[in-house]
């Protein structure tokens, strides 16, 4: 008798040991929302990640799914403290965009710490699939590898040989100034130096000065956001482009929309994808402008976070929904090929690096141009085995 109460209490604990998790499940987009990013991420990532959970059906494998969102204000401390108690305080498994590289790397020991997930969309730095790679961890849309490499190294080539920095002082300007620096040198150019000016300045003319008396024929901005269209305003105000090549390393649609088309002529920039790219991307791109408030259209990195939303959740759904263990999902998420309507096919290697093609855009004339958004035409196309750092060179602790 005592046998057989023995076997159904075991058999009981068996069955509610594997029975399925219907709780819901918490992901959340951590991103500037009142700063130098916020149309170039904020509530458009949310919006995106919103999207994403209602095209996948609300659902996976029976569990509601949530979107939590909140902003880190630029401060590694202040992304860290949300980053902790969303995942201590609200079981948050999922923890995505994370633009500023200097929160995005904190949020990324904190997430390897407690086994859960960390894609980053809006990061850029390099360093998140090189030295502080971790199983936990995905770079989804771009890097500064890729953008140094996409369009340093165009400029040299077309004569642009010597160069100096304006960059933005924290973790992702530094990162992309020395991959930019790096292919300048490699590709047979100089650097003549750089300046660093903090996040959110408002007057740009000392380190415009510098750079102008500095003898190069490039001005390199790394610079992103707000920060960068704000520099080149003062920039052509002080008649930079009239004799120098005025490069934005990291220039997004936003940027365009910002400074105005006129004054962003010439620019040529490196982009993940884009909302005008096909019929796929155009299509969801409208239903985005239609619920953001400001009516924006998405930039590849908030197109980014619905591409990478979509491909956790199919990684959720072939572990039954068991999302606990965030190592397993993205070891999952890596096992799977990638594949959706804003970025095609592509895959996640060992080191976290998420493998696409990307594209090489330059902004129209004011006159090719039909409608506000319509900045660009995509002139070339960078194949996936050329878009990223070679694995064999990002010294990843993941890579054998």
């Amino acid at each position: 008798m005592i046998g057989k109460w023995v076997l159904a209490i075991s058999s009981l604990m068996f069955t509610a040991a594997h029975a399925a998790d219907t709780s819901p499940l918490k992901i959340a987009v951590l991103n500037d929302q009142s700063s130098v990013y916020a149309d170039f991420q904020g509530i458009g990532s949310v919006i995106a990640a919103q999207m994403a959970v209602e095209d996948y059906g609300g659902k996976v494998a029976g569990r509601p799914i949530e979107v939590l969102s909140a902003d880190h204000q630029m401060k590694a401390d202040v992304g860290a403290n949300i980053a902790r108690r969303w995942i201590d305080l609200d079981n948050v498994q999922l923890i995505l965009d994370l633009p500023n590289s200097s929160v995005a790397l904190a949020v990324n020991e904190i997430v390897r710490e407690k086994n859960k997930v960390l894609i980053g969309s809006g990061a850029g730095t390099s360093l998140l699939t090189g030295a502080k790679c971790t199983p936990n961890t995905i770079h989804w849309t771009y890097d500064t590898w890729a953008l140094a490499n996409g369009v340093a190294k165009s400029v040299v080539q077309q004569g642009g040989k010597k160069w100096f920095f304006i960059t933005s002082d924290y973790a992702f300007g530094h990162d992309l100034e020395k991959q930019a620096s790096d292919v300048v040198k490699a590709s047979g150019g100089q650097v003549l130096g750089a300046v660093r000016h903090p996040l959110g300045a408002s007057d740009y003319a000392s380190f415009i000065l510098q750079a102008q008396a500095s003898g190069a024929d490039v001005i390199g901005l790394a610079t992103p956001g707000g920060d960068l269209s704000n520099l080149v305003k003062q920039a052509n105000e002080f008649g930079v482009a009239k004799t120098h090549k005025l490069i934005g390393l990291i220039f997004s649609i936003n940027n365009a929309d910002s400074i105005g088309l006129q004054s962003s002529q010439g620019v040529v920039a490196l982009n993940a994808t884009y909302w005008d790219l096909n019929d796929d991307t155009r299509a969801w791109s409208r239903r985005f402008h239609a619920r953001h408030p400001r009516k924006n259209m998405p930039n590849d990195q908030q197109m980014g976070v619905y591409s990478a939303v979509l491909h956790y959740l199919k990684a959720v759904e072939k572990m039954n929904g068991e999302a606990n263990d965030g190592a397993k999902v993205v070891a999952t998420m890596k096992s799977m090929p990638t594949e959706d309507k804003l970025f095609g096919k592509g895959v996640i290697r060992v080191d976290g690096r998420k493998i696409h093609e990307n594209y090489v855009l330059r902004t129209k004339s004011t006159s090719a141009s039909k409608e506000r958004w319509d900045y660009f035409d995509v002139i070339a196309t960078v194949p996936a085995d050329e878009s990223f750092r070679p694995l064999k060179d990002g010294n990843c602790p993941l890579v054998n």
